[in-house]
């Protein structure tokens, strides 16, 4: 084999174990079993987050998740951009990264790329709030139906993402209308 195949080939595999990668689950996290996907669409107020470049200075953060003709979810993130006087959207899809029912999705905001978002916790009698991560830890969001949550929601939240090792200390609790 060519040192150039040989090279393409190393930076293949380099490739697509990083988009992998993106797809994964962070270790000890586990995805909710028993999701259904039509009970959780619609409507979620971000509570809390880990800051990420593509929220950073954002308010009144909503998602909505919503049904397409090919069986994938639409989604809708907007936010308040306070420092701009302006509101920011964007628009992506998703699908299940395996089994329907475990809470573990690909998200794709940017064409062909998708990130794991993993629902590791999840009110089941009415899909009220949701803890959920991506492939790594430098990601969390607290979602609720709701634009403020019970404190024992929070306590919870703070609790189940501290044992799971995740930065707190970040944590950024996200303005909503009262």
């Amino acid at each position: 084999m060519s040192l150039i195949r040989t090279s393409r080939l190393v930076l293949a595999i380099a490739f697509a174990a990083t988009l992998a990668g993106c797809t994964g689950v962070p270790a000890g996290v586990e995805p909710v079993r028993d999701f259904e996907l039509d009970r959780y669409l619609g409507q979620w107020y971000e509570i809390a987050r880990l800051d990420h470049r593509f929220e950073r200075g954002m308010s009144r953060v909503t998602a909505e998740y919503s049904r397409k003709p090919d069986g994938s979810v639409k989604v809708i993130n907007r936010g308040y951009l306070a420092d701009e006087g302006r509101w920011k959207e964007a628009e992506g899809k998703a699908r299940f990264a395996g089994d329907p029912s475990v809470g573990h999705l690909e998200v794709s905001f940017f064409g062909p790329f998708y990130g794991s978002y993993v629902v590791f916790e999840l009110e089941r009698e009415g899909y009220q709030y949701a803890f959920v991560t991506s492939s790594s830890r430098s990601y969390l969001w607290l979602l609720a139906r709701t634009p403020q949550v019970p404190d024992a929601v929070r306590d919870q939240f703070l609790q189940r993402a501290g044992q799971l090792g995740f930065d707190l200390e970040q944590l950024i609790w996200v303005k909503q209308p009262r």
